[in-house]
């Protein structure tokens, strides 16, 4: 199952090379959400493995973007201890706007329209 967050970019990690067959690179999003007059902030953290550690290299810090991922569950055993742990799997990352941007601006009022006292007046 995929999954989709939108964010600010505030870190880009650094590749880590954790094995000859495994590497990875982290980066993290501010989320802002604003419920009942209050603004709420989360710092998620994301994952991009293998080929995809490369996803992230064109967007700047402070840049608005949406990430694709999967979340990831592993368990891992060392000395008779088993620990879990989650990753989120990015697979995608795309560049958004504001919604504000995205609104064109209204239409240039044109001289020919009558006013609007005048359109109640017409005959049909």
């Amino acid at each position: 199952m995929s999954f989709e967050l939108s964010g600010i970019l505030i870190l880009k990690g650094e590749l880590q090379q954790i094995s000859n067959k495994f590497r990875k690179r982290e980066f993290v999003i501010e989320k802002k959400e604003t419920n009942q007059n209050q603004e709420f902030v989360d710092y998620v953290k994301f994952q991009l493995t293998q080929d995809r550690c490369d996803l992230v290299e064109p967007f700047e810090i402070n840049d608005k973007i949406k990430i694709s991922f999967n979340i990831r569950g592993n368990r891992w055993e060392k000395e008779g201890k088993v620990n879990y742990f989650t990753n989120l799997d990015a697979w995608r990352i795309e560049k958004t706007v504001e919604a504000e941007e995205e609104i064109p601006p209204p239409p240039p009022e044109d001289d020919l329209s009558p006013p609007p006292e005048e359109l109640n007046d017409l005959p049909f």
